[in-house]
């Protein structure tokens, strides 16, 4: 389970409204079968199994008929029914069933939707499994609701299904926890650290194979750009992505920096959960995906996507197609390290039979995975430290427009608190540079070659190390130190280390940022 569901809300009682709603509804039978039951004759059928497959539940039900002959079929229904279940069934054709005299025997409904606090008193933990998922109608003025069905893996009542209404779905197949608040409240238990950061990094590990470099996706936008065969909206969304990068002269005061930093992706998420516009136009990460939702019509046998409902959700702009195209992304190279910094260069060809639409949405995807490789890899290393202290950081990618050419800058910023500054009352009007700050920058700037940046701030005090791969690279900044240390100062940071290498920062648990470059108390 994720750690987006906070809190279960309180249940309302359903069975009084399943017997009304359920009587007359037909259950369809995945096989159709002729004379299953004779005309007029009801039969009892009881839930064996029941799954849900997208937007319809599946379920097996045993018939036991008036002459106890037993009979197993397979159905589906707009509605799930709790394994456990008794029904009354009559065949209303070869196709279907129809639940009747439901008002009889729905005492029996094995689904809960409420809590009997004298056998799971409050404060019990209990453990189940995601059955089913629905949204339920919504009312006005309120918030979305969703409605699922968790068979209880623990506690007395184990064996049994849970009705629970929550603010967000829950995953169909997912483990959760919660504890009991009351007789219709729950309280969702995420997962302990360790199996969370487990889980990054497995899903890091996976996404960071499939993804390739901003650059190759941006050239292949300016060829689209300036092919007159492209269509005049395909070009106008291109247009619009490639002016919306910032460029050098951006970056040169704060407030840039800032605009730049919130428009990289990264935070695309957590604006939609804030309740902003779903078109976020300067955001790169919304600007691709919007990009892969145009192309996808164009493609062969994808005739009936429909692009205005796929801009709505990350998630219908994502199709099979392009999760097949991001799988073949990743049978390309091995999997590199999780969590590295920088995330190396990786540039797509073109394959063999491919088309120009195919090859420009791989590139999109594969674009929309090295961003989520950045996010994902800032959950990876944010966390408590070994000193205790909490670390958040923030890894992301901005392409800089320099002419006709783009430089993808790497970022990672971290911010460490210790305990008593995070429980500082005046935590928020102090001075952010009182905590400990480090950021490292990664870029390929022509003709300097590549180059890495590590610094720490902390009280005002600032540590720096530059590594060039070019020795003629390494020694023209060592020449330039002092005139940067001057501008550091005239700034009113206090420099205690400024220093550029030949060659690339060194790896490895020994040589971890967290790890200070200076030592103010030696």
């Amino acid at each position: 389970m994720t750690g987006e569901i906070n809190n279960l809300g309180a249940q309302i009682p359903a069975a009084p409204q399943l017997r009304s709603a359920m009587t007359g509804e037909l259950l369809r039978l995945l096989q159709p079968q002729q004379a299953l039951l004779a005309p007029g004759e009801t039969a009892k059928a009881e839930v064996l199994a029941l799954r849900q497959v997208g937007q319809d539940f599946q379920m097996l039900l045993k018939l036991t008929q008036d002459n106890g002959k037993q009979t197993n079929v397979q159905a589906s229904s707009n509605q799930p029914l709790a394994q456990g279940s008794q029904l009354a069934v009559s065949q209303s054709s070869s196709s279907n069933l129809t639940i009747s005299v439901q008002q009889a025997i729905a005492s029996n409904v094995a689904s809960l939707t409420r809590i009997d606090t004298r056998e799971m008193p409050v404060g019990t933990l209990l453990q189940g499994k995601v059955l089913t998922s629905q949204t339920l109608p919504q009312v006005v003025g309120q918030l979305a609701q969703f409605r699922s069905l968790v068979s209880l893996l623990s506690g007395p009542q184990a064996g049994a299904t849970l009705t629970i209404d929550s603010p967000r779905p829950l995953p169909v197949g997912s483990l959760l926890s919660a504890r009991v608040q009351g007789d219709q409240s729950l309280t969702f238990v995420p997962l302990s650290g360790r199996q969370e950061q487990l889980a990054i990094t497995q899903h890091l590990s996976t996404q960071q194979s499939r993804q390739a470099s901003l650059q190759g996706l941006l050239s292949a936008l300016q060829q689209v750009r300036d092919d007159n065969s492209s269509s005049s909206e395909l070009r106008a969304t291109v247009d619009k992505l490639l002016a919306s990068l910032p460029d050098v002269r951006q970056l040169s005061d704060a407030k840039g920096v800032a605009q730049a930093l919130s428009n990289s992706g990264v935070f695309l998420e957590a604006k939609l959960v804030a309740g902003l516009p779903a078109n976020l136009a300067p955001d790169l990460k919304a600007q691709v995906v919007r990009l892969v939702a145009q192309l996808l019509p164009g493609l062969p046998g994808n005739a009936q996507f429909n692009p205005s409902a796929a801009a709505s959700t990350l998630a219908q702009v994502m199709p099979g197609m392009v999760r097949n195209a991001l799988g073949m992304l990743g049978q390309v190279s091995p999997r590199p390290q999780p969590g590295g910094f920088p995330l190396p260069s990786r540039l797509l060809q073109s394959q063999d039979g491919e088309g120009d639409l195919e090859h420009l949405l791989r590139l999109a995807a594969a674009a929309i995975s090295r961003l989520q490789s950045h996010q994902l890899a800032s959950l990876e290393q944010t966390g408590t430290t070994a000193d205790g202290n909490l670390q958040t950081t923030w890894q992301l990618e901005i392409p800089l427009r320099s002419g006709q050419d783009f430089l993808p800058l790497q970022v990672k910023l971290q911010r460490e608190e210790t305990p008593e500054q995070q429980a500082d009352p005046e935590r928020e009007r102090r001075d952010p540079l009182e905590m400990l700050w480090r950021v490292e920058l990664s870029f390929d700037l022509h003709p300097l070659g590549p180059l890495q940046v590590q610094a720490q701030v902390s009280q005002g005090a600032l540590s720096s190390q530059l590594w060039a791969e070019l020795p003629s690279t390494a020694q023209l900044i060592e020449g330039q130190l002092g005139n940067l240390r001057e501008r550091l100062l005239a700034r009113g940071l206090n420099v205690t280390e400024l220093h550029c290498h030949h060659g690339t920062p060194p790896q490895g648990t020994g040589t971890r940022l967290e790890q200070r470059w200076v030592d103010e108390t030696a």
